[in-house]
Formats: structure tokens, C-alpha cells, sequence
């Protein structure tokens, strides 16, 4: 699904840290900073809520760590989820990680109109389809989503860590998209 291209609106709330948790939220904001260089308004947006930004962090470190899934999988799944979504944020913030990884990013924006063209080992694919079925079509997911991701050698706990990751960017997605947070740059 190809997204519309979107006029740039302004966000709906700017993020100020409350008082009094300065420091907690400059010690996150300032290691996403070291790690990745920048802080992106997507995540600048959680410094509403400390306990929400430190929850989110440390939900993002997981995934960066402590699951089996590669990580062009794991862009991918957020990629896609995101083109769905239409969330542009999350949609250029994934390509830039795509392009990190060494993802050519025509091939990976081919896979929006057609997930089975994802850049990923054929291992992966079964996994990348129930996580984009669980967050368009959860009620018709059943064991003969999870029997081929089983059949690849993935765990329960890997499938799992598939489906959470495009579930959690959905709501991600939407809570950029209910305040506009559209792109980078939009508390600037």
C-alpha cells in the first residue's frame, strides 16, 4: 500500500518534560542521542511521560539485543506495518535504518505493494506474514499461520517477538499519527 504524500501539519502537543524529571529524561534522550545520533521526534513525543519513554526504550532495546529475529526482519516488519499504517514518520525513519543495514531501498519499497518481495532469507518469510496478518486480520490468525514459521525452526517465543513487534509499531503508528507527528522536525 502506497501512502499518499502528506502535507506537513503541525504537531498537535509539544513535549515538555515535567517538572521536576529533567534529568530522567535527558539520561534517555541523550543515550538514544549516543546510539543513534540523533533523537527522534517520534520518540521526543514520550518525554510527555517519563515512565512511557523509559517503558518504550527499554521495549526498543529488546528487540535490539535479547530476540533471535535479524534485524532487516525486524525493519521489515516495522516498514511494512508503518507503509499500512501510513505513518511517514515511521516510514522514513525505517528506510533510513534499511539503508543502514545495506538494504537496497528500491527492493524494500517494492515489498510495500508486495510483502513477498521483502529483502529478507526465505527462513524469515513465514514469520513476516503472520506478523502483517496479526495486525490486519488477527481473528482469522490460527495454527496454519504459525505450522510454516514452526517448520522454519522458529520458536513459540520467536513467533511471539514477531507479532508483538508489528503490533506495538501499529499503536506507535497511531499515536504519531493522532498528534502529527508526521516528520522529523515537527517540534522544531
Amino acid at each position: 500500500m502506497q501512502t499518499a504524500p502528506m502535507t506537513q501539519e503541525k504537531a498537535l502537543i509539544t513535549p515538555v518534560v515535567p517538572a521536576g524529571e529533567e534529568s530522567r529524561v535527558a539520561a534517555v534522550l541523550g543515550a538514544i542521542e549516543e546510539h543513534l545520533g540523533f533523537v527522534p521526534d517520534g520518540l521526543r513525543l514520550y518525554s510527555l511521560s517519563p515512565p512511557l519513554l523509559e517503558a518504550f526504550v527499554s521495549y526498543v532495546s529488546y528487540f535490539r539485543e535479547g530476540t533471535h529475529l535479524s534485524p532487516v526482519l525486524m525493519t521489515m516488519i516495522r516498514y511494512l506495518v508503518s507503509a499500512e499504517a501510513g505513518c511517514q514518520f515511521c516510514i522514513d525513519l525505517n528506510e533510513g535504518f534499511l539503508s543502514h543495514l545495506g538494504v537496497d531501498l528500491d527492493v524494500a519499497r517494492a515489498a510495500r505493494a508486495n510483502p513477498e518481495a521483502a529483502p529478507i532469507k526465505d527462513k524469515e518469510r513465514p514469520l513476516l506474514r503472520l506478523a502483517l496478518k496479526a495486525v490486519n486480520a488477527p481473528e482469522d490468525v490460527g495454527e496454519a499461520d504459525l505450522d510454516p514459521a514452526r517448520a522454519q525452526g522458529w520458536s513459540d517465543r520467536d513467533i511471539f517477538d514477531a507479532v508483538v513487534q508489528a503490533a506495538n509499531n501499529r499503536a506507535f503508528n497511531f499515536v504519531l499519527r493522532t498528534f502529527k507527528v508526521e516528520h522529523q522536525g515537527a517540534f522544531a
